[in-house]
């Protein structure tokens, strides 16, 4: 039998579309027979990333990773981030001469300089460093492995996102949250409320209906005093973020910097039609009109997007499973003297 270990700074409790990705990439890894072990930053004292508190950077070097692996038998190595427990992993793999996969999950230069207006180029550098050395590196869409190669990050493979269709379907229970007496079409947004995801130019725009908003970060409590009228319900994942989902009309995606865009899936799989910029991400996942429209002007895309079947957008989604991403990342794999597993 393989045996994996992924090495991620990303990791449960966050609510994120990596941790969704790792999380289901695994289970379907070891149903086909591939035992996976994970290094979070659970296995270390942490502090939480500054801007982001709910997110832990874990306190690791090279000495107690190596000390830490002592206990695992493990023939392949991912990296799935660039943070403490990435840098630690990729400089004790470097050592030991283990040759290693990685993968890119988002924009972080893009990120980086919305909050602190860093030059993307020095933060590309590094991505740069980290990746290059890598067997291959695993981004989200053709579109993200055009753009990296711009920045000199080589060697790179598409490794598309899945989707539950099981859970994220139209038809089921619908959420208690979302009450009867809200006018409708009713507007939906998921996601980390930071400046990074644009969500006020979804909030300012001036929709029939009602807006609708999942998701928390430390843009929370600014957006909620802002825009009163809009209903923010908290983070939910999992089954009652499935209800939530049913029980709302469109799915309205703002975000510029996003790679892919786990939740247009989720939304698309249960029957919301999308509305997006023609930006990476939305232009690698709504390549059917029937699914969903991508527009610079986010007013007339969702004004569009609301006359669009639920049926087609469902449709769309079942082209994403799980199974297909994983096979993906299960191909880019490599054992630590090189061979393609």
């Amino acid at each position: 039998m393989t045996r994996l270990l992924v090495v991620t700074d990303a990791w449960y409790p966050q609510i994120n579309g990596v941790v969704r990705s790792l999380d289901q990439t695994a289970k379907h890894l070891r149903d086909m027979g591939i035992a996976v072990s994970f290094i979070t930053p659970s296995d270390f004292k942490s502090f939480p990333m500054p801007g982001y508190s709910e997110i832990p950077l874990a306190l690791a070097t090279k000495g107690k990773l190596a000390k830490m692996l002592e206990g695992y038998a493990f023939d392949s190595l991912h990296l799935a981030t660039e943070g403490p427990l990435g840098w630690a992993a990729r400089a004790l793999a470097l050592e030991k001469k283990w040759q290693f996969t990685t993968s890119l999950h988002t924009k972080f230069p893009e990120y980086l300089h919305k909050r602190t207006r860093i030059p993307v180029t020095w933060s590309y550098a590094m991505l740069r460093k980290f990746h290059n050395q890598a067997a291959s590196t695993l981004v989200t869409t053709q579109s993200q492995k055009d753009e990296l190669a711009r920045y000199g990050i080589t060697n790179t493979r598409v490794w598309l996102r899945g989707v539950d269709t099981e859970m994220f379907r139209p038809d089921g229970a619908r959420s208690p949250l979302i009450s009867e007496e809200w006018p409708r079409p009713l507007w939906l947004n998921v996601g980390r409320l930071a400046v990074e995801k644009n969500i006020e130019a979804f909030l300012q725009l001036d929709l029939p209906g009602t807006k609708v908003v999942v998701g928390s970060g430390p843009e929370h409590q600014r957006l909620m005093a802002k825009f009163p009228q809009v209903k923010f319900l908290g983070a939910h994942q999992g089954h009652d973020l499935a209800t939530i989902y049913r029980s709302c009309d469109c799915f309205v995606f703002p975000s510029l910097t996003d790679t892919f865009g786990l939740v247009i899936v989720e939304a698309l799989a249960s029957g919301l039609p999308v509305a997006a910029h023609p930006v990476t991400g939305p232009n690698d996942i709504i390549t059917d009109p029937v699914a969903g429209t991508l527009d610079w002007d986010l007013q007339q895309a969702c004004l569009s997007a609301q006359t669009l079947d639920p049926r087609d957008a469902r449709q769309h989604a079942l082209g994403f499973t799980w199974q297909a991403c994983t096979e993906r990342f299960r191909d880019a794999l490599v054992s630590l003297d090189g061979e393609l597993l």
